[in-house]
């Protein structure tokens, strides 16, 4: 399974269960995550988790689609849409890119690109 796809089936876990453990594996201890809404990027599988749970934790109901998904030995590049509900019960989606560095097989760095704005609307319209 590619790492992509490792990636793909752990996120699953978190949207539909809330199971952060699977996906916090795949980092390694010195991992980089960081998104645009973040001030500063969260490391290793602690971060990791702290950074899914958070996600987890904005929505209600979330589920990503993932409409390009190129990978490499050493890096991989998912282009996604999330859909769902908020804690409110009030629509969202927003989509964007995130870029995997793995390696050496674990997740060295992971970086989400999306317009921080347009998903903040909706969170301020929903509240």
């Amino acid at each position: 399974m590619s790492k992509a796809n490792e990636f793909i089936e752990a996120l699953r876990r978190i949207e539909e269960r809330g199971d952060v453990e699977p996906m916090a594996r795949l980092f390694a201890p010195n991992a980089e995550l960081s998104n645009p809404a973040m001030s500063r990027p969260l490391h290793g599988q602690d971060g990791a988790r702290d950074f899914w749970r958070s996600y987890r934790h904005t929505f209600g109901e979330v589920q990503s689609e993932f409409r390009c998904v190129v990978g490499s030995d050493r890096a991989s590049v998912l282009e996604w849409k999330s859909r769902g509900t908020l804690s409110s019960g009030a629509v969202f989606s927003y989509d964007g890119v995130s870029v995997i560095e793995h390696p050496a097989g674990l997740i060295t760095r992971f970086k989400a690109y999306f317009d921080p704005r347009a998903l903040g609307l909706q969170l301020e319209h929903a509240a």
